[in-house]
């Protein structure tokens, strides 16, 4: 009975946000707030979503001061010359943004931090975007393309917790799926040369195409501009970048340290400060409302015991005659519960009781895990409603979260696809 009411709650509210009924975080809170009432948890609901807030306080704290550092970077100008650079590279053509916007994720997701990834990503290219006139839900879907497909890293979530609980080391769970994930890198730029030459019969080439003309800053970006702080903007924000990769200090704290350093240097008056938080104000409020009502869905799902019901029916449902393909089931239909399961959900609670499954049948256990890490919270993470990263990216595209689910889903899919074809080939699964 309470799979069943899991089951529901995830369907009504999937029902609910991908045809735009209700705002997102109107669904995150109510859903799961009715669900936990019908299903007699009134007295323990409170404490269960103190729990899930407790739990996305980190996160919206870093996010919060991300997008302010960020947005406070914008403004002074120090990411003029990429963007010069970026449209140069693509000489008005949408399949060379595409490409170079692809290549650009990768390269950022090396750090294995999908919210940093589409910060700086999303941060660099969407005045790129907006000046060709391109689509804007391919920025948010290209990204979330490379950024996924990167997070099989031995150092992203997915697959540190497949090992974790797994109690395998990388060169059983990642090492075997290296020529999956590189087919999956290739599929990647296919993908987004295939969207780019969409686009580009949509729009043609910009011949001439001026950096100067389209991306002009604005009278309070020119107001906010600090040329003379250049250098400094410049260095400060690499060493963070840099002591983000290096993990010197959790991300919070690195966000709100530099946040303030480049705060009281660029605009050392009250009024310039105050200034400069209102300017991103709205940006702020709608990332970080979305990922605490997240933290209420995830809190209410998971104290109700409805995730780890789901997990124990899912299990049962695979009839004797799949069996021998399981880890191809797994790998197949982990994309697409990305949209269901956190990744703590899924690696912590499904995970170990399919892969017990696998070895009682006759299958390597460790399969099962690299099965799942082809597509669960890696592909299927830049659209999840349950990863507060998703937030970011979408909102600082400017999108909904319906729309790109609908616009890239398919291509994330394909991706997994791809990588599970290969991955049976080398015998990875």
């Amino acid at each position: 009975m309470l799979a069943l009411l899991g089951f529901v709650t995830i369907a009504a509210f999937l029902v609910l946000t991908l045809y735009a009924r209700v705002s997102v975080l109107v669904a995150l809170v109510l859903v799961p707030l009715a669900a936990g009432l019908l299903g007699g948890f009134g007295g323990d609901l409170g404490p269960m979503m103190l729990d899930g807030l407790g739990k996305v306080a980190p996160t919206g704290i870093m996010i919060m001061f991300a997008v302010l550092y960020f947005g406070l970077m914008i403004g002074t100008g120090i990411f003029d010359p990429m963007i010069r650079m970026m449209v140069s590279l693509v000489r008005g053509d949408p399949v060379r943004l595409c490409l170079v916007t692809a290549a650009l994720a990768m390269l950022v997701a090396l750090d294995g931090d999908g919210a940093t990834t589409f910060l700086i990503s999303v941060t660099a290219l969407l005045p790129v975007h907006r000046a060709l006139g391109m689509n804007p839900l391919v920025l948010p879907g290209v990204i979330a393309l490379s950024a996924g497909t990167m997070n099989l890293l031995p150092w992203g979530g997915p697959t540190a917790r497949a090992m974790a609980v797994l109690e395998a080391d990388a060169s059983v769970i990642f090492t075997p799926v290296v020529p999956a994930m590189l087919a999956g890198l290739a599929w990647v730029f296919v993908a987004s040369a295939w969207i780019g030459a969409g686009e580009r019969r949509r729009l043609g080439v910009a011949g001439g195409f001026d950096p100067e003309q389209h991306l002009m800053p604005s009278t309070s970006e020119e107001n906010a501009a600090r040329p003379n702080l250049f250098w400094f903007n410049v260095g400060l924000t690499a060493l963070l970048v840099l002591t983000l990769f290096l993990h010197l200090a959790p991300l919070p704290v690195l966000f709100i340290v530099g946040f303030v350093i480049a705060l009281v240097v660029n605009y050392p008056s009250w009024e310039e400060q105050r200034e400069r938080l209102v300017a991103h104000a709205d940006s702020v409020v709608i990332v970080t409302s979305m990922i605490f009502a997240a933290g209420i869905f995830t809190g209410v799902l998971t104290g109700t015991g409805m995730i780890d019901a789901m997990a124990r029916s899912l299990v049962q449902l695979v009839p004797d005659v799949l069996t021998p393909y399981l880890p191809q089931i797994v790998a197949i239909a982990s994309m697409p519960l990305s949209l269901a399961f956190t990744p703590d959900a899924f690696y912590y609670g499904m995970l170990p009781v399919f892969a017990g499954t696998a070895e009682a049948l006759g299958h390597d256990g460790a399969a099962i895990g690299r099965a799942a890490i082809l597509g669960q919270m890696t592909t299927g993470f830049p659209l999840s409603p349950l990863t507060a990263s998703t937030f970011i990216l979408v909102g600082l595209s400017g999108v909904t979260l319906a729309a790109h689910q609908r616009f890239i889903f398919k291509w994330a899919f394909a991706t997994t696809l791809v990588m599970t074809v290969v991955a049976t080939v080398t015998g990875a699964i």
